[in-house]
């Protein structure tokens, strides 16, 4: 039982490389399933009270606040309330925010075969987290609302708020599919780029002439050299050995008298 259990954590520990694809094609799921339902309207009127707070976004609406009297609860139809939404531009933005999504799922996706897009998805999936956390602090609605109980406001989410806070597991996962993706762009990079040492390498060796016999003069230097040092090792051993024989025919007298 150990053994398998062993066998089990050691397919684990080897399993990043699963664990990231996964986490990529996760990703892209729910970037895509959330923005293709950005073009239904019961979605479009979901998120009008995060937008409709938001300092950066509340601009996209006509009547950002008057919103609360216009919300319609989730598969309820009110034609009155529609038509406000729509002049409201509720649902003109929800169509832009939809399509900006639906391209950031397909650009993650695509990463599993391009590593370029992979990482302008990814980098998109990480970023748009922090706009969406931001609604906690912008949204009253994200809190339990004071109606009699005790557990109200911070930190009692509603079910708008839960549903936000889930946004910091697709900022970590985000962060962990670009990184990938930036350390396999690198990884390309660099294997294509050539070395300094073989470019050289390769430049002096196409420098180099060529002999008649069709081989390069590289070795010839070397050989001279050799043929040099022989020549002079030589020419020193045999003024050694003349002066000794010079030293050996001389007389006794005459190196006396020297």
């Amino acid at each position: 039982m150990l053994t398998y259990f062993r066998l089990l954590l050691t397919w684990i520990a080897h399993s990043d490389r699963v664990g990231i694809t996964a986490m990529r094609i996760a990703i892209a799921i729910v970037f895509l399933w959330i923005g293709a339902l950005k073009f239904a309207p019961y979605e479009a009127d979901s998120i009008t009270p995060f937008v409709a707070n938001s300092p950066v976004m509340s601009f996209f609406y006509k009547h950002p606040t008057d919103y609360k009297a216009h919300l319609t609860r989730e598969g309820e139809l009110n034609p009155a309330d529609r038509a406000w939404q729509t002049a409201n531009d509720t649902y003109a933005f929800s169509h832009g925010l939809g399509t900006v999504e639906v391209a950031i799922a397909l650009l993650t996706l695509v990463g599993l075969v391009s590593r370029p897009w992979g990482l302008l998805g990814a980098t998109l999936a990480f970023l748009t987290p922090f706009v969406t956390l931001s609604f906690l602090v912008t949204t009253p609605e994200a809190w339990v609302p004071a109606l009699g109980d005790a557990q109200h406001g911070f930190p009692y989410l509603s079910g708008a708020g839960r549903l936000v806070l889930k946004d910091v597991l697709l900022l970590a996962g985000a962060w962990l599919v670009m990184a990938d993706s930036a350390r396999a762009l690198l990884a390309t990079w660099v294997s294509a780029a050539p070395s300094r040492g073989r470019t050289e390498s390769r430049l002096q060796g196409a420098a180099l002439p060529i002999n008649a016999e069709g081989r390069r003069n590289d070795a010839v230097p070397q050989a001279a050299a050799g043929t040099r040092g022989d020549r002079s090792n030589g020419q020193i051993y045999q003024s050694k050995t003349s002066i000794g024989t010079i030293d050996r025919s001389t007389p006794s007298s005459a190196r006396e008298g020297s």
